[in-house]
């Protein structure tokens, strides 16, 4: 034996096994899967020819282009049918979002008059101090006030004397609710939030004889290019400014008309007609887009109006205001958008709710009374099975519905209502299918199960909400 050659146990197998050659894997694309469905009649058919044997060894080619011709047809069919199916699942970008014009052009401000303001008392006694030796006319006059305004001397100027001049107190609400000057704008805001607060006795700080009104705050959303009325024709005369977004002010206008009303109790600014047109005017803010970015002052806005009104007068305002609502706001997605916007949960703002869900149906319906029974059964009326069945509109119907009865107690001890809804919600949770694929079917479904659940949760707690004035 040569030392050179190997040992004996050298030459046996290796424990661990060769490494075999990795395989490549192939990416199958949707070409090469209609390929094989297509050359599928082909494969099958050669092994059927070659595989029988009762029958013929080879195959007949016209069998063969006959059979992949039908498979080819009812792959076109599929397709056909599933394209359908895709429309009508994508019919939902169809239905419009919520949000309607609110704003339309603005109108450029006429000229904004300071007449009266170069004889206020507090610039004569700038003038008239020998040690200050100020020597102003009229355009110096207002550009010292404003930088009186900006910087704050003003207001403090104001409370030690312990009163505001109709002026000054004019020409700070122009500059409020008109300037193009951001810092003069926040500048009159907080001038007039400080002017319009309650001290610890709950009176105003200063004594003030000019109080924003109701004419001059209308006047000047209607400037902002407000349609105030379905009827407003848009003007395209020379003054008016195309449209480029949200007014300037009007997150100023909000907040001197909260302002205003929560000084009820100490000086009443608007009738309870005007202030009903307010609230009305603020509630619509709630559906242009725009102003998504304000929902928490025009939130603070909208509670200060639905405070605004007296025990005495709330449910008669109320009841205006929701159907002046009704009429201005279209009978979809907005309709949900208004309603959902009253988030208050005291007893004024629950009946807002109810009241607006109230007057929605009453003109979906077009009844002239509201009547809940007959619009209960209107709504009950709608069969989820019928194949035509619109479930967009129920949709809608559902939301109002519970809205209607579950937003305030008016109809907490009507139990045969109460029992009526139910059944029709557990109606619609069951009888709509999973794979029913109609627009706006599934959304039912679910909004119908969520909607039970909220009303069983109710009758078992025995909620009741105290009504708070």
């Amino acid at each position: 034996m040569l030392l050179d050659e190997p040992l004996d146990f050298e030459k046996e197998d290796p424990l661990l096994p060769k490494a075999r050659p990795a395989k490549r894997k192939k990416v199958i694309g949707l070409d090469d899967l209609l390929e094989d469905f297509f050359a599928s009649g082909k494969d099958d058919l050669k092994a059927y020819g070659i595989e029988s044997k009762h029958g013929s060894k080879g195959y007949n080619s016209d069998d063969e282009d006959k059979k992949v011709k039908e498979k080819e047809i009812k792959f076109r069919k599929f397709v056909e049918e599933y394209e359908e199916q895709s429309k009508e699942l994508d019919a939902g970008d169809d239905v419009p979002q919520w949000g309607q014009r609110v704003f339309g052009c603005q109108k450029s401000p006429s000229v904004l008059s300071v007449t009266g303001v170069e004889n206020c008392q507090l610039l004569k006694s700038f003038c008239a101090n020998e040690h200050l030796g100020f020597d102003l006319n009229i355009e110096q006059g207002e550009g010292f006030l404003e930088g009186l305004l900006v910087d704050g001397w003003l207001l403090k100027l104001v409370l030690l004397h312990g009163s505001v001049e109709d002026s000054i107190a004019s020409w700070a609400l122009t500059k409020l609710l008109y300037s193009c000057n951001k810092k003069f704008r926040v500048a009159a805001s907080d001038f007039w939030d400080s002017v319009l607060s309650l001290n610890e006795a709950d009176k105003l700080s200063v004594d003030i004889g000019h109080f924003p009104s109701y004419s001059v705050l209308k006047s000047a959303i209607l400037n902002y290019g407000y349609i105030f009325d379905n009827c407003t024709e848009v003007s395209t005369s020379e003054s008016v400014i195309a449209d480029d977004g949200p007014p300037q002010n009007i997150i100023e206008w909000l907040k001197i008309t909260s302002a205003c009303c929560k000084i009820r109790n100490v000086h009443s600014i608007f009738s309870s007609s005007e202030a009903e047109e307010l609230l009305v005017i603020v509630i619509s803010l709630f559906l242009d887009r725009q102003l998504e970015g304000l929902l928490l002052i025009l939130g603070d806005c909208l509670s200060s109006l639905i405070l605004y009104f007296n025990s005495s007068e709330w449910e008669s305002s109320c009841l205006i205001v929701a159907q002046s609502i009704s009429q201005r706001v279209t009978m979809d997605l907005n309709c949900l958008r208004i309603v959902d916007c009253i988030t208050g949960t005291d007893y004024r703002s629950k009946f807002l709710r109810s009241q607006l869900a109230l007057q929605f149906l009453k003109v979906s319906f077009g009844l002239k009374v509201a009547n809940v029974e007959k619009i209960l059964k209107s709504v009950m009326s709608i069969n989820v099975k019928d194949k035509d069945c619109n479930f967009f509109s129920l949709y809608i119907y559902l939301v109002l519905m519970d809205n209607l009865l579950f937003s305030s107690d008016a109809f907490r001890d009507k139990h045969a209502i109460i029992n009526s809804w139910r059944n029709y919600l557990r109606n619609c949770s069951t009888q709509i299918g999973c794979t029913d694929w109609r627009l706006y079917a599934s959304k039912v479904r679910n909004k119908a199960s969520y909607l039970l659940q909220g009303a069983v949760l109710r009758r078992s707690a025995g909620s009741a909400s105290l009504p708070v004035q």
